[in-house]
């Protein structure tokens, strides 16, 4: 007697095990299963690996595969048919499991999204300076940061969307020293600015006197007698001043020592240093918050270092008492992580200033506080690899409950074809520029076209904006976040690619097409459709993969799952609609309205994971 089940993988997993007990009186784990879909030069839908039954079973692998097939066609509905190549069983899927899983998509809006887990994540993203305005790393950090909160939600979680706002430190007294000595009181309405670039020009200013004081320091006697003392050979100089630019800053630059002035008066709570600290960060926001607008995302929750550092050097006070942390004879505050294969790792300074760890300590402490939440995701640069694994030793040293569930969320870096960019030099290409770019090179693109001709400019600028953005963002969230990579603004807008705009394209195909058919077919006929045939089944098997690609991506903190599916997708959509498989003229009703439903489920399908990466289908292209 066949009995009915809807989920291929379950089924398999249960009925395989069935069929060794009941052929070969064999046990086995089904979680040891190997099941993929089938290669495309076989027939079938899906295969099982039978080579690790063969010791049990004590018979070939074409043997096992034969016997093992009989077993699921005769037991198993929708189970069609089957061939063995070389110890592979592949399955095929009957066309009425087709027919009503599509059925099922239409009837289902939240398709692909899994069942509330009652389990709460938050993912920290951006965590901006604010002594500089967004740039080209931080579009990925947010792309990353956003495309994962997305997937979790659909995943079954609920999500909060967070960023630490590092608003204080010797980065951001650079920019406030820079503007002070040399800024005449200059605004952001003043040089024509966004405030944030504005800011970040003062950063950069800083950066360009510094050089020149180190540039002439190396020249005096002081500097003479450290390389005579050092014994540094003339042929050597060059690369000694290079590695000990960071020395120099702290033990005898003048504007180093203004800075770290300027620091601790911030922390002494100095009113002049504060009411100047708090003007040029509001001038940041104020850029910030239209970037994030532009690039279609925001934040449920702001932490801000400037009140998350103290709660961290409370944790580290309480944590002296009883020996997790100790002091050093110069006063400054460790902790010995050997014991997690990490060295000791420095948590306060000897004069009493905060260094990140000690705000990332306290940050941590009072998100689980506010949202006791069982994950905190950080999406950060591998740059920091090392920080963020000290930080999981020190959490659970402390004995906090959420260290388990902390997870470094690790990219490699992202520039440009021209190469690698610093923001103290001010060759750090800007997120907003990059933007603009993008999208005059999508508005140029498109106008050349000339397909959207007949719109208003106003609608034209909605669609240039919607291509350019999706070029920039699907590009970069392809590329598994492990991976450094290279934006390349003209690989992203190519149409016959694996970017974005050939998925929008495919998407605005079966758009059009949908709305074009209408009230063309009676899709109830879709359940007379005979003979589903290979370029639609590729459709429907990649349909039926959106539930898993999600969990997947889930589990492994990836976007690039869900955008490679994305594209796969429109790609066997493209393949189909190539094929001569017309769905406007169909061949029969029963083809006509089958194959409306399925574009139907596939403009569904891609809608959905393109609004996981922040993308927008346009209404035309």
């Amino acid at each position: 007697m066949k009995h009915q089940k809807m989920d291929i993988f379950e089924t398999i997993n249960q009925e395989v095990p069935k069929a060794l007990q009941e052929l070969y009186q064999i046990e086995i784990n089904p979680s040891s299963l190997v099941i993929s879909p089938t290669k495309k030069e076989f027939e079938g839908d899906y295969t099982i690996v039978t080579f690790p039954f063969v010791k049990l079973a004590k018979k070939s692998p074409d043997k096992i595969a034969e016997e093992l097939g009989n077993y699921l066609i005769q037991n198993v509905n929708y189970f069609e048919s089957f061939n063995v190549i070389k110890g592979f069983l592949n399955i095929t899927i009957s066309d009425q499991y087709w027919l009503n899983f599509i059925e099922d998509i239409i009837q289902n809006k939240n398709f692909g999204k899994g069942k509330k887990n009652n389990k709460k994540a938050l993912v920290e993203f951006s965590s901006p300076n604010t002594n500089k305005p967004l740039h080209l790393g931080h579009i990925r950090n947010i792309l990353l940061g956003w495309a994962t909160s997305k997937i979790l939600e659909t995943a079954g979680y609920d999500v909060i969307k967070t960023q630490i706002v590092n608003d204080r430190g010797i980065a951001i007294c650079k920019s406030m020293l820079a503007w002070k000595k040399y800024g005449d009181n200059a605004t952001p309405q003043l040089a024509d600015l966004k405030s944030d670039h504005f800011v970040g020009h003062w950063y950069v200013q800083f950066e360009q006197h510094f050089k020149k004081e180190y540039a002439q320091w190396q020249t005096s006697d002081e500097a003479k007698n450290i390389l005579n003392d050092k014994n540094v050979k003339e042929d050597n100089i060059f690369d000694f001043f290079k590695k000990y630019k960071n020395t120099y800053f702290n033990e005898y630059s003048l504007l180093g020592k203004e800075a770290k002035e300027m620091l601790l008066k911030w922390e002494a709570n100095d009113k002049e240093t504060k009411d100047l600290w708090k003007k040029m960060n509001s001038w940041v926001y104020e850029g910030f918050e239209e970037t994030y607008k532009n690039l279609g995302v925001n934040f449920d929750t702001l932490y801000y270092e400037s009140d998350t550092y103290l709660l961290g050097k409370n944790i580290i006070e309480n944590g002296l008492k009883n020996n997790t942390f100790y002091p050093k004879e110069d006063g400054s505050i460790w902790i010995d992580l050997e014991d997690a294969k990490l060295d000791h790792k420095l948590v306060l300074r000897s004069d009493g200033t905060s260094v990140y760890m000690t705000q990332d300590i306290g940050t941590a402490n009072l998100r689980y506080k506010n949202h006791q939440t069982e994950k905190m995701i950080y999406v950060v640069a591998d740059e920091q690899d090392y920080h963020f694994k000290a930080l999981f030793a020190i959490l659970k040293k402390l004995g906090e409950p959420y260290a388990e569930g902390c997870h470094h969320l690790s990219y490699g870096m992202v520039n440009l074809p021209t190469g690698k960019m610093k923001s103290r030099e001010g060759t750090v290409v800007d997120a907003d520029d990059l933007m603009e770019l993008v999208i005059q090179e999508a508005t140029a693109t498109t106008q050349e076209i000339g397909s959207i001709a007949d719109l208003t400019q106003e609608e034209q600028n909605i669609i240039f904006k919607q291509i350019g953005l999706a070029a920039l963002k699907f590009y970069i969230i392809k590329v598994n976040p492990k991976k450094s990579m290279i934006f390349n603004p003209d690989e992203s807008l190519d149409l016959q690619g694996q970017t974005g705009p050939f998925i929008l394209y495919a998407a605005v195909r079966v758009k059009s097409a949908v709305r074009k058919a209408g009230d063309k077919y009676d899709l109830s006929q879709s359940k007379n459709y005979s003979h589903i045939q290979e370029s639609e089944k590729e459709v429907c098997r990649l349909l039926y993969q959106y539930p898993e690609t999600i969990q997947q991506a889930a589990i492994d903190y990836d976007p690039s799952h869900v955008a490679n599916y994305a594209y796969n997708l429109a790609k066997a959509y493209n393949k189909f609609w190539a094929s001569g498989l017309s769905m406007l003229n169909a061949e029969s009703e029963a083809a006509g309205a089958f194959r409306l439903k399925m574009s139907q489920a596939t403009l569904q399908v891609l809608s959905s994971a393109m609004d996981i990466l922040g993308i927008e289908i346009p209404t035309r292209m």
